[in-house]
């Protein structure tokens, strides 16, 4: 039981980063990137309102805490996946993902500032290396291939921001009531969020369309099952090392691309990948010692 809450973490980036290849299918298709976010946090938000139904009356928790943490964790989860489409928009892919998993950093600052971490040179080098293996994989090292305009790297930091909001959300929320609880109420302000900017008749043209099997898939492993697991884990671990262990994703989706699209990686994409891997398996040790 060491590793079960770094493991449970691991296994929502892994599906973090399978849904990321089901929605490059998506929008090779044609589907605007607002939309696949909305239908996965839709599809997200039925799975844990039943689940929570279950059990009302274990379930239903009365703390305006609890509400306010959820509420601040959808929009955190929403900010993350607008900023970062944004962001890709605005600059590239590399950029915007190089830019959004700057998030460890900033979820080490605000624990070394509220005191719930102590810095050390250990978490600061095993930064250091993930975020190494990600310019490495994602070829955010190439500037001559790569422009970055302000409104791409603004919302990639945003991104990453966001990122860091809806650690703490869950991470404060899932100390005071139960999962289903906190997943329904953030998932609920998440697609009021995205509802506001998404385009209304795609979003109604899904039910109807041929690929509502994809967004299906894609909500049940991107959403669904994932948060499960990263509400669960996160109950066991430390902010910083959840926020990195989450860096699993970038990976996952690599392999998903080369498996099932038929991308190919590079030597250099290889060692970043490996970086990472190494990296995660380094923090994973400590943590459960």
């Amino acid at each position: 039981m060491r590793f079960a809450g770094v493991g449970l973490v691991m296994l929502a980036a892994i599906c973090w980063g399978i849904s990321g290849g089901i929605a490059d299918i998506l929008m090779t298709k044609g589907w605007d990137p607002i939309v696949i976010s909305l239908c996965r946090g839709a599809v997200g938000f039925i799975c844990f309102f039943a689940w929570f139904l279950f059990r009302f009356r274990q379930n239903w928790i009365l703390s305006t805490r609890l509400y306010i943490w959820s509420l601040l964790a959808g929009v955190g989860v929403a900010g993350n996946f607008t900023f970062y489409f944004l962001s890709i928009q605005a600059s590239s892919i590399a950029v915007a993902a190089t830019l959004m998993y700057t998030a460890p950093v900033f979820v080490l600052l605000i624990s070394f500032l509220l005191l719930i971490e102590r810095s050390t040179w250990f978490k600061w080098g095993c930064i250091s290396g993930v975020l190494m293996g990600i310019i490495l994989l994602t070829g955010a090292y190439n500037t001559d291939s790569i422009s970055v305009s302000f409104l791409g790297a603004a919302a990639g930091l945003a991104a990453g921001l966001s990122y860091a909001l809806f650690i703490f959300g869950f991470k404060n929320a899932s100390s005071i009531g139960k999962p289903q609880t906190t997943l329904t109420i953030a998932f609920f302000s998440f697609c009021l969020i995205l509802f506001l900017f998404a385009d209304k008749n795609e979003a109604a043209a899904v039910v109807t369309s041929s690929d509502i099997g994809w967004f299906l898939l894609l909500g049940i492993v991107g959403a669904g099952i994932s948060f499960i697991f990263y509400v669960i884990g996160l109950r066991r671990t430390a902010p910083t090392t959840a926020s990195m262990v989450a860096m699993i994703e970038p990976v996952t989706a690599s392999l998903f691309g080369v498996l099932l699209i038929g991308n190919h990686l590079t030597i250099i994409q290889l060692l970043g990948m490996g970086l990472i891997l190494v990296t995660i398996t380094l923090l994973s040790v400590k943590q459960s010692d």
